[in-house]
C-alpha cells in the first residue's frame, strides 16, 4: 500500500512540474460535444437550395448556381469570424482553367475556392487543413442546368468544414488551421490543384490535409446500414520518391510509413481514444478503386493528405439525374443524409485539427541504428518549443497496421530500447505537450552517423 501511495505521489509530482503528459486532453471532449447535427443539417439544406452547384453553373444569380453557393459560404465564414472578434481570415482563392485543359470544362472557366484561416499564434505559416467540395453534378458531367442537389456529395463535407470552423473558432492554437471549400472537384480536382500550387509557391508548411468527401450516408448499396464506422484513405508514400528514398525503403523499411499514412494513423488513434461507438477503418490506398478525391493534388505536390468518408456508399445517389427507374429512386437528395452521422465525422475532424494544431512540432532528423545488436537506438534533434514536455517513441511489428507500443522518454533525444531488436519492428517518434497532444509520427529517415554510434 505504501509503495502504491509513493508511486501516486511521484506521478502527481512529476505531472505538476510538467514532466509527464496527461493521458487525456479534456478539451477534445468539449469540442466533440460542441458539434451540432442541427447546424450541419441547416447548412446542407442551404447548399441544396441553390439547385445546382455545378462548376459551369450560374455565377451571377443570388439564389441558384455555384456562384451563389460560394458567396453564401464566404458570408457564413465571415459571420463566424464576426462572432469571434475577427479570428478568421476569410478570402477567395482562384485559378483559371483554359480551353483544352479538361474535357469536362469546354470553356475558359474561373475556379473559385473559399478559405477561412484561423491564424496560429506561434507558427502562422504552418497549416493543418480541412477541406470539403463545393460543387455537385448529375449523370452528364457537362450538365450545368439540371437540378443537382449534391446533398451528400458533397454538401455534407462542406457543411462539416463550416461547422468545424464554428466550433474551433472559440480556441487559440499555435499552428494555423485552414477551413476551405474547394471547387471544380467533379471536373478534375482543379480547386485542390490550384491551392496546392499556391502552397508550394509560397512555401506553406502543411502538416496535413483532411479531405471530407461524402460524410453523411449510412445506408450502402450493399444493403448494409452502418453509422459506427468510417473510412480513412491514405497512400503509403509520396508519389514521386527520390532514389535515396527508394533505397531506404528497400533496406531499412518504411514502405507504408509515409506522411499521409502517419496522418491516417493519427485520425485512427484519436477516434479510438475520444469517440464513442465509432471506428476509423483504415484503407491502405490513395482513394477508392480507380477513383479520386481532393486530397490527391496535395499528395501530388508532396503534402500529406487523407480522405475521410462514409464506409458504405450508395452509388444510386452519386452523380445521378433525379429520376425513378424500375422502382429505384436515383439522385443525391436530402433524405439520403444522416445528419447525426455527419456530425460524428465532423467531430473526428475537429479533434484531429485541434490536437495537431496544439501539439509541439514533430521531431526532426530522426535517425536509427541497431543492426546486429540486441537493442534499437533512436536519435533526433532537440526542439525549443516552449510547450514541449517531452517525446514518445512508438514501435510496432513489421506486419502491424497500427502502432502497438509506446514509451514516453521525457526530454531525451537519444534513446536506446533495450532488448527490442531492430529487425523485428518499425519505429517512430512524436513530440508531446503537457495536455497529451502529440505531433504526427516522425519516421526515421537516416542511419545514426558512425561518429555518434556507441
Amino acid at each position: 500500500m505504501r509503495l502504491f501511495s509513493t508511486l501516486i505521489i511521484w506521478m502527481l509530482f512529476n505531472y505538476a512540474w510538467g514532466q509527464v503528459p496527461a493521458s487525456t486532453n479534456m478539451k477534445l471532449y468539449d469540442i466533440i460535444e460542441s458539434v451540432s447535427a442541427d447546424r450541419i443539417q441547416n447548412d446542407i439544406e442551404k447548399l441544396v437550395s441553390f439547385g445546382t452547384r455545378h462548376t459551369l453553373s450560374d455565377t451571377v444569380s443570388d439564389t441558384r448556381g455555384i456562384g451563389a453557393a460560394r458567396r453564401w459560404i464566404f458570408d457564413e465564414f465571415s459571420r463566424i469570424s464576426e462572432s469571434c472578434d475577427a479570428c478568421l481570415e476569410v478570402r477567395y482563392h482562384q485559378g483559371i482553367v483554359e480551353v483544352g485543359e479538361s474535357r469536362r470544362i469546354p470553356e475558359r472557366t474561373k475556379i473559385v475556392n473559399v478559405l477561412a484561416i484561423k491564424r496560429g499564434s506561434v507558427y502562422p505559416n504552418r497549416f493543418i487543413i480541412m477541406s470539403g467540395d463545393i460543387d455537385s453534378r448529375v449523370s452528364d458531367p457537362l450538365d450545368a442546368i439540371s437540378d443537382s442537389p449534391g446533398a451528400n456529395d458533397n454538401a455534407s463535407g462542406m457543411a462539416g468544414v463550416i461547422e468545424a470552423a464554428r466550433v474551433l473558432s472559440s480556441y487559440e492554437f499555435p499552428v494555423s488551421i485552414i477551413f476551405v471549400g474547394l471547387s471544380g472537384e467533379e471536373q478534375g480536382l482543379f480547386g485542390g490543384k490550384f491551392l496546392a500550387a499556391t502552397a508550394k509557391e509560397e512555401g506553406w508548411d502543411i502538416l496535413g490535409v483532411l479531405n471530407n468527401d461524402m460524410i453523411g450516408n449510412i445506408q450502402g448499396i450493399d444493403g448494409v446500414i452502418d453509422n459506427s464506422t468510417f473510412r480513412v484513405f491514405s497512400e503509403p508514400n509520396p508519389p514521386n520518391p527520390t532514389e535515396q528514398h527508394l533505397i531506404w525503403n528497400r533496406f531499412y523499411g518504411g514502405e507504408v510509413d509515409g506522411p499521409s499514412r502517419q496522418l491516417a494513423r493519427y485520425v485512427h488513434r484519436l477516434t479510438n481514444q475520444y469517440m464513442t461507438n465509432l471506428e476509423a477503418v483504415m484503407i491502405y490506398r490513395l482513394d477508392r478503386f480507380g477513383r479520386g478525391g481532393h486530397h490527391r493534388p496535395f499528395n501530388d505536390a508532396g503534402f500529406p493528405g487523407v480522405r475521410i468518408m462514409e464506409t458504405h456508399e450508395n452509388y444510386d445517389m452519386q452523380h445521378q439525374d433525379l429520376r425513378v427507374e424500375d422502382g429505384i429512386e436515383y439522385g443525391d437528395k436530402l433524405d439520403g443524409v444522416n445528419f447525426d452521422y455527419a456530425a460524428k465525422l465532423t467531430a473526428v475532424n475537429a479533434i484531429t485539427l485541434a490536437s495537431i494544431a496544439w501539439a509541439p512540432p514533430a521531431p526532426k532528423n530522426v535517425m536509427i541504428g541497431g543492426a546486429v545488436k540486441p537493442s534499437t537506438r533512436l536519435v533526433w534533434d532537440a526542439s525549443k518549443d516552449k510547450n514541449l514536455i517531452g517525446y514518445k517513441v512508438y514501435w510496432r511489428e513489421t506486419t502491424a497496421a497500427q502502432w502497438q507500443h509506446a514509451r514516453f522518454v521525457g526530454m531525451k533525444t537519444d534513446v536506446t530500447l533495450k532488448n527490442i531488436v531492430i529487425d523485428n519492428y518499425l519505429f517512430g517518434v512524436v513530440s508531446v505537450n503537457k495536455e497529451g497532444d502529440e505531433s504526427i509520427v516522425s519516421y526515421p529517415k537516416t542511419l545514426i552517423p558512425r561518429g555518434l554510434r556507441n
